[in-house]
């Protein structure tokens, strides 16, 4: 994997023991006094650095100075500090934010651009897992979920107000959850089925490590927003509630099933979690034990190392940073700097 990415006019250095300097009017990255990248400045939007990453002084002073935001993250991805010169354009972006919260078409259009990424995202592992499926039932179930989803994505291009579209969500998340037991491996049915999608507390052993997963992935898309600058908590699609990252719940959406469900789908089918990795309270809830939860969070962050091409950009990204990549996409829309909100949608 390379030490550096550059999308978007944003440097991301995710290289523990990094070192960024500045060099005349170049940022040059060393690991163990090793150059292993140069970077014009003026090449250079913002930068955003992982964990024991190391940037000199003179660096801090001049992306200040020219209004090159640098963005600090623990290794996990999670936001930590953001260090940026007197002026910023952050609250002209929030205020776009906002603003777009009170126009009614507008907050639609970014809720609807949310939910078709979150429906073909879906459509996509259903359809993949009726292609791969050997029993026929299971091949039927999984296709006729598909067709109900086509179904869905054409009304949620029309509908006309906030309500209709998250019914439109809610009625195909239902038929998703319900089509999911025919993607794992019958042998692992028995303890890892799941009837319907139940959080609070989760009722059995797939619900448990699918509302874990979606914990990290709320986190990383929360950093992702904190880290351009945007107000996590104000959402379009998710209802608004104090204390509640309404906009980081809407970029979760269209990754759910990209990174979430396919790697719960991928550690039982494969045999990685048993059904003695969690525990039953007493109460009926299903628990994580804590080695597993730790195990899960070590796969996560080793899937982030892997990488993929962003449709859009056309450009190989780790996954790691989707989210950071859709948040900047989303900022430059609140901006008015592109017409419409294109989510990330998996090929």
């Amino acid at each position: 994997m390379s030490d550096a990415w550059q999308v978007l006019n944003t440097l991301y250095v995710m290289t523990g023991g990094s070192y960024l300097h500045l060099d005349n009017d170049t940022v040059r990255i060393e690991i163990e006094r090793e150059t292993r990248l140069r970077v014009p400045l003026h090449h250079i939007g913002g930068i955003v650095v992982f964990g024991d990453v190391l940037v000199s002084p003179a660096l801090i002073a001049r992306c200040a100075a020219q209004g090159i935001t640098i963005t600090l993250l623990d290794r996990n991805g999670r936001f930590t500090a953001r260090v940026e010169g007197p002026v910023s354009g952050n609250i002209l972006l929030r205020r776009a934010q906002h603003d777009a919260l009170l126009d009614d078409a507008k907050a639609l259009s970014l809720a609807r651009s949310f939910v078709a990424g979150k429906l073909r995202n879906s459509r996509t592992l259903l359809q993949r897992g009726a292609r791969e499926s050997t029993d026929e039932e299971d091949r039927q179930a999984l296709s006729a979920a598909v067709q109900k989803f086509d179904a869905s994505l054409r009304t949620a291009a029309v509908v006309g107000n906030m309500d209709a579209l998250r019914g439109v969500e809610g009625e195909a998340a239902r038929t998703y959850f319900s089509a999911l037991n025919a993607v794992l491996k019958p042998a692992t049915r028995e303890h890892f089925g799941l009837a319907g999608r139940h959080r609070r507390p989760p009722r059995d052993r797939m619900n448990a490590l699918l509302s874990y997963l979606y914990t990290l992935l709320t986190h990383d898309c929360r950093s992702a927003l904190e880290s351009v600058g945007l107000d996590p908590q104000a959402g379009y699609l998710h209802v608004l509630r104090p204390g509640r990252p309404a906009l980081a719940l809407d970029v979760v959406e269209e990754f759910r099933s990209v990174l979430a469900d396919r790697m719960a789908l991928t550690l039982v089918n494969r045999g990685q979690l048993k059904h003695g990795d969690f525990r039953i309270t007493e109460g009926g809830g299903v628990l994580l034990a804590d080695d597993a939860r730790r195990a899960i969070s070590v796969a996560w962050q080793e899937r982030k190392k892997d990488t993929l091409t962003h449709p859009l950009l056309d450009t190989q990204v780790p996954i790691g940073i989707l989210p950071m990549i859709q948040a900047r996409l989303l900022a430059r829309t609140l901006r008015g700097d592109v017409p419409a909100y294109l989510p990330f949608v998996s090929r």
